[in-house]
């Protein structure tokens, strides 16, 4: 099986891109749009990863949207059904470093 962030990048057009409802609500209210995500998912780095999550593996994404915005993408990914699971959220600079690639200790 390819790496996680490989399987992401080398497969963005061959994958459905699903949202969940708390995402579609977050990213509504937080005005983020899909072009934003999608340009995190080509762009972004991977951050952390959680191979032996449930209900599906996944892994955290930081990226800047356009205009420099930070924004944080968990992305599970479905191989069967052939879909990356999408879950946003804007990362506290509380609880991250300066380039929000970090947790604080």
């Amino acid at each position: 099986m390819p790496k996680l962030p490989d399987l992401i990048k080398g497969n963005l057009r061959d994958y459905d891109l699903e949202y969940r409802i708390h995402a579609t609500r977050r990213m509504f209210e937080r005005d983020i749009r899909e072009n934003a995500v999608e340009r995190i998912l080509r762009e972004g780095d991977v951050i952390e990863r959680y191979d032996e999550d449930f209900p599906l593996p996944n892994v955290l994404i930081s990226g800047r949207a356009t205009g420099g915005r930070s924004l944080h993408l968990v992305v599970g990914i479905n191989s069967p059904e052939r879909k990356f699971v999408i879950i946003t959220d804007e990362p506290d600079s509380l609880r991250w470093t300066n380039n929000f690639s970090r947790r604080t200790p």
